[in-house]
């Protein structure tokens, strides 16, 4: 199979501070791939750079073996690459299908005049939380009303519609509650289903174990070792976590 996303030998400073060593990995399209690691491993770190926030200092990061060269999280959506951060970036007085278009709007254009195009968005809104089968109420909905696993879902809603090829997800069950975690792994699963790539930042095991093809685990900013999850077990991923057992 073809590599959709590779890293290799990724490293970034901040002043004295190396937070990532030579990172090198690979993500498969249409899998699961779950990148964990204590606080401070470098996971964010390089999910920031993956997603154009931070450029990093040696390595290269490729697309379909194309090198990326991202100069803002802008850049990184119009790749195809999506990501949904721990604190969902929704606007609470905004309603659902308003946060699905941010930045998107949809326009009517009369030579100088562009004009929103509500209607237009309001159905394209519902056609994509409708394919996703995502628990959300109707789209006019204010997103302060929704409960947190609603919002979540909107969050991976606008992530996977718009041609994304890969959906980065920041622990994205770990303020929900029992069943609301069920739904939104459903649609990560979904997500994958239909053909979409999904890097996955848990610390919850169980949820990697049960959702992951592949699993990366990093350890004071280097990526110390790889496992397909189904060849691996819990106990393993933790001990390559906490060094008592070398890649």
């Amino acid at each position: 199979m073809t590599d959709l996303l590779t890293v290799d030998g990724v490293s970034l400073s901040f002043g004295s501070v190396r937070a990532l060593v030579d990172v090198s990995l690979t993500l498969q399209p249409g899998e699961i791939t779950a990148l964990v690691g204590d606080n401070g491993a470098g996971k964010s770190t390089l999910v920031r750079c993956i997603s154009g926030i931070h450029r990093p200092d040696a390595g290269t990061i490729s697309l379909d073996g194309e090198p990326l060269h991202f100069k803002s999280p802008e850049d990184a959506r119009e790749a195809g690459i999506e990501t949904v951060h721990q604190n969902l970036a929704l606007v609470e007085d905004l309603t659902v299908w308003q946060n699905l278009f941010l930045n998107r709007e949809m326009v009517h254009r009369a030579g100088p005049l562009a004009v929103l195009d509500r209607r237009g968005m309001q159905r394209e809104a519902q056609r994509m939380v409708s394919t996703l089968a995502v628990n959300v109420p109707a789209v006019r909905s204010r997103v302060r009303r929704l409960s947190g696993g609603q919002r979540q879902a909107v969050a991976i809603c606008r992530a996977a519609g718009f041609e994304s090829r890969l959906v980065i997800m920041d622990e994205p069950t770990a303020a929900l509650g029992v069943q609301e975690t069920a739904r939104v792994e459903d649609l990560i699963r979904k997500l994958r289903d239909d053909g979409h790539a999904v890097l996955l930042i848990s610390h919850n095991f169980a949820q990697v174990m049960a959702l992951s093809d592949q699993v990366w685990v990093m350890r004071a900013g280097r990526c110390v070792g790889g496992r397909r999850t189904a060849q691996t077990t819990g106990e393993e991923i933790v001990a390559l976590i906490t060094g008592a057992k070398s890649a």
